[in-house]
């Protein structure tokens, strides 16, 4: 159940990129749970219909639009098909990501510019050409990034630069657009079990390992990501712009989980 008012984003509309899954889908589902319309764009529109016919039986509130966030012309199309299906946007989520386990040794090029084109020039896009709608509603964009962005990670060199260029982003379109009225914000989450990213990127013998690393024990749900998402976009974030939460359960503090484990175990 969530802690917010049915009602808290009643009458706004919010466009969702990598909405048909995941911790997006998770995201769009609590928007729509607090009265949000519901734009969600990904690649498959098989995949899209689905996620918007279980927020919205009929497709009267929630509607999928493919695009592919790294095709500005289609990803205009999708803009304008929202605001043709909705008559506004009020919060975009940029969540269109990819990711894959890899050293940086035996990285292509274009394999990490195909990463660096989704996430980072992804959200530059879609943010972009949102703006004259999202000033017109003096509206919110939310960026989700990772951990990856400020903590050494091995194997994630490609990511890691993506996320780190949307936390510095989210920086300076924060600070150009707020006279416009429009908050810019980011949400940078841990592990989030049950999620494909989780299952790609966190081999089976490793978790048991990484769960005894972290100072809470566990890693974070869905639900949870998407009820800080909700308060992000609601007017009780109202004041805030320019920052990225880390919702990490403190595991990327440094050496937290040796530490924690060593204390618990001194006499």
């Amino acid at each position: 159940m969530s802690i917010f008012r049915d009602d808290i984003l009643a009458g706004r509309v919010a466009l969702i990129t990598g909405g048909g899954s995941g911790i997006n889908l998770g995201i769009a589902t609590a928007l729509r749970a607090h009265g949000a319309k519901i734009a969600l764009v990904s690649r498959s529109q098989e995949r899209l219909d689905a996620a918007a016919g279980a927020l919205s039986p009929g497709q009267v509130d929630a509607r999928g639009f493919a695009a592919d966030v790294r095709d500005t012309d289609a990803l205009q199309a999708a803009i304008d098909q929202t605001v043709s299906a909705f008559g506004r946007i009020d919060v975009l989520v940029n969540g269109a990501a990819g990711n894959f386990l890899a050293p940086a040794a035996g990285l292509s090029p274009n394999a990490f510019r195909s990463v660096m084109d989704i996430d980072a020039r992804g959200t530059f896009n879609a943010s972009r050409l949102c703006f004259e709608h999202l000033a017109a509603s003096r509206g919110v964009i939310l960026n989700i990034s990772a951990t990856q962005a400020f903590m050494p990670t091995p194997l994630q060199a490609h990511p890691g630069a993506a996320k780190a260029a949307i936390d510095k982003l989210t920086q300076d379109l924060a600070l150009e657009w707020a006279p416009m009225g429009i908050r810019v914000v980011g949400l940078a989450p841990g592990g989030v079990e049950g999620t494909e990213g989780m299952e790609r990127l966190l081999p089976p013998e490793l978790e048991e390992e990484m769960l005894a690393a972290l100072p809470l024990r566990r890693f974070t749900t869905v639900d949870e990501v998407a009820q800080v998402a909700v308060f992000l976009v609601s007017d009780a974030a109202a004041y805030i712009t320019g920052t990225t939460l880390v919702m990490d359960g403190a595991s990327a503090m440094p050496l937290s989980g040796v530490l924690w484990r060593a204390t618990r175990s001194a006499p």
